[in-house]
């Protein structure tokens, strides 16, 4: 299927360009990803992840690979890679950074962040760093002051709102 990025008000050399540089960054993240597909096999496990120095120590890499693991087979393919990825280059929208951290503790894939799932991810950063009572306690506090509804979790609209204030989205850039 062949896509047409015209759009109105844009010139047929705009589009190219952004064809160009689409293309470019392809190139460059299948370059990423055969460096990373350690046995060759087409798909990244969670080990060939875990050859990455910068991602050895970050205690959600998993989580990420099950969000960009949308096929549910454990492996990351190419177009996964590539949709993952792309989320967090320099074109990634807002909107796109906030739904994939919002995935990120959406464990269970409902729709909502429930009061166990946040202190599960939570725990999952801090550790032993935090005791699990004054751990449960930081995410009683942000589930009341996140959950405007009152139904004790956070929807997606309640997460925008908070983290949206926040500002984050343009420090979840890598290059690409």
């Amino acid at each position: 299927m062949t896509r047409c990025w015209l759009r109105p008000g844009r010139t047929d050399m705009e589009s190219g360009q952004k064809n160009a540089e689409e293309g470019g960054e392809i190139r460059r993240l299948g370059k990423r990803f055969r460096k990373l597909d350690l046995d060759g096999s087409g798909s990244l496990s969670v080990d060939d992840f875990m050859s990455l120095p910068e991602l050895q120590q970050n205690p959600l890499v998993r989580r990420i690979i099950d969000i960009f693991d949308t096929d549910g087979n454990g492996e990351i393919d190419f177009i996964e890679f590539i949709r993952g990825v792309s989320q967090f280059s320099i074109r990634g929208n807002q909107q796109q950074k906030l739904n994939f951290a919002f995935r990120v503790y959406d464990v269970d894939k409902d729709g909502f962040i429930s009061n166990g799932e946040l202190f599960q991810v939570l725990k999952a950063m801090v550790g032993s760093n935090l005791q699990d009572a004054a751990l449960q306690q930081a995410v009683d506090k942000t589930i009341l002051s996140a959950d405007r509804d009152g139904d004790g979790r956070i929807s997606f609209h309640e997460f925008c709102t908070i983290v949206g204030e926040l500002d984050f989205t343009k420090k979840m850039v890598v290059d690409v």
